[in-house]
């Protein structure tokens, strides 16, 4: 980092859950956090609980124009960016008020909704490659930048393919097989920026109790963020991680592919 230069980072999804504890974290630690939302209302609220170091930015990866304004005001405000923290995830986009046992039942490959499908990788594999792509020539002015790829053991097709995994059977066509294309493109993209200076890491909060699965994860939130968070703040892990909680890796914290 050069001396004068303040670490910067946007946090999609920050308003709640994991995003809300990698943001807090990340002001706690001398970062000047964005935090992102697709509601405002719900960033000013969130941005305002964190502290003076948190701003709310209002952003909606699916939406091409949402994206364009939250880099012009970081690029006006800062005119580069430390960190992308990419949080932002949806897991369904079917009838509201199912339980995750009904919600996993409809999105089996040979029963899964194709518009459905369609919905939840918008947001999570084109809009979270799509900010990235927008982030980038941000990026590329900070000092020592890093992209942060928030994941799931989900998508591994290693663990999948292991039939002692007593999660194999969540593996959908939906919302696992997004985070399986997301883990893809953003190896895939690690390997293009490896001669940059650019980092990009992807991480696993592990079975956590949040939104995305109804609030039925074994994990509370603040035990999910861990590793998000170290993630997060650490600047020394090689780019091209895959890490998680140690119930979904080894004592390395390593996920395989």
């Amino acid at each position: 980092m050069k001396k004068d230069e303040k670490k910067t980072a946007l946090v999609t999804g920050a308003n709640t859950g994991v995003g809300f504890q990698i943001a807090k974290a990340l002001a706690a630690n001398g970062y000047n956090v964005y935090v992102g939302s697709r509601n405002l209302k719900k960033g000013e609220t969130a941005a305002a609980e964190i502290g003076d170091m948190a701003k709310a930015i209002q952003l909606d990866i699916t939406a091409s124009h949402s994206i364009d304004e939250a880099f012009k005001l970081i690029e006006s405000e800062f005119g580069y960016l430390t960190l992308l923290v990419n949080n932002a995830a949806i897991s369904s986009a079917g009838s509201p008020g199912r339980t995750m046992e009904e919600t996993l039942g409809a999105q089996l490959p040979s029963v899964a909704s194709l518009s459905e499908m369609r919905t939840v990788w918008d947001t999570n594999v084109f809009g979270t490659l799509a900010v990235t792509q927008a982030f980038l020539p941000l990026l590329r002015k900070a000092s020592a930048p890093r992209i942060v790829t928030v994941s799931s053991a989900l998508g591994s097709l290693t663990i999948n393919s292991d039939t002692s995994n007593p999660y194999r059977k969540s593996f959908d066509a939906v919302y696992g097989a997004s985070k399986t294309a997301l883990n893809g493109i953003f190896l895939s993209l690690a390997i293009e920026l490896e001669d940059s200076g650019i980092k990009v890491n992807l991480v696993s909060p592990g079975f956590t109790a949040t939104a995305l699965n109804n609030f039925q994860g074994t994990d509370t939130v603040e035990e999910g963020s861990k590793e998000p968070i170290r993630v997060a703040l650490a600047e020394d892990i090689p780019s091209g991680s895959f890490t998680g909680p140690r119930n979904f890796s080894g004592s390395d914290n390593i996920i395989p592919w």
